[in-house]
């Protein structure tokens, strides 16, 4: 049976919690009140405009990956009580607001980038901006190592398990992600029994997203 439900369907923004949404997350804001989550954690498109020979063969390209959407992080600080994620390049950093944390994910390979001129890439920032209600559970350091998933659902997918170490990481039972991808963010939530409300705009990633919250994926 699907679950999917379409953001535009939607008369009240609390009948998306806990289901797999398609649609514009501009939209779904649009409908939500200040402070109404506790945690924003997401990972948006990063402007790169990039995609490999492996991501054509593989996978669509990325809706919106022409520029990383600063205007949105005052919009998450809006609806966040607790604290907000934002997965970015090191060249995205320049452009975004002065968050209080920048971790470091290392990952187990590194970047192709230009072998000539350039060293291999081996981490991704993660901007932490705190909120008026923030709370720690555990205090993390700001490097986290996680390999990369082999998963190939998602061209930039990432790892459930360093989802979880940033959500076991805050106090907070709602989290909002606006860039769902493949539902990475969501399942990490159902895996921690927190609730989650988020929207993907590729219906084929809802698609994924929904066997992942059915447990026909274990990942």
């Amino acid at each position: 049976n699907k679950r999917m439900k379409k953001v535009s369907d939607l008369t009240n923004w609390q009948d998306g919690i806990n289901e797999v949404l398609v649609g514009n997350c501009l939209d779904l804001m649009k409908m939500m009140p200040d402070k109404c989550v506790d945690l924003v954690l997401t990972d948006p498109p990063y402007g790169m405009e990039f995609r490999s020979n492996y991501r054509k063969i593989k996978h669509d390209k990325i809706e919106g990956d022409d520029i990383f959407p600063v205007e949105l992080i005052a919009e998450f600080q809006r609806i966040a009580k607790r604290g907000v994620y934002v997965f970015c390049r090191w060249d995205n950093l320049r452009d975004l607001p002065p968050p209080k944390s920048v971790l470091a994910w290392v990952k187990n390979n590194w970047s192709m980038g230009d072998l000539q001129h350039e060293h291999g890439r081996q981490w991704e920032a993660i901007c932490f901006y705190p909120q008026e209600q923030h709370q720690f559970i555990k205090r993390i350091p700001d490097v986290i190592k996680s390999n990369r998933t082999g998963n190939n659902l998602h061209p930039t997918e990432k790892p459930i398990d360093l989802m979880m170490t940033l959500l076991q990481a805050n106090v907070g039972d709602l989290i909002f992600d606006p860039f769902m991808g493949s539902w990475t963010t969501a399942k990490a939530c159902q895996d921690l029994k927190r609730n989650f409300i988020g929207a993907e705009l590729s219906e084929k990633y809802c698609e994924i997203g929904e066997k992942r919250l059915a447990q026909k994926m274990l990942f």
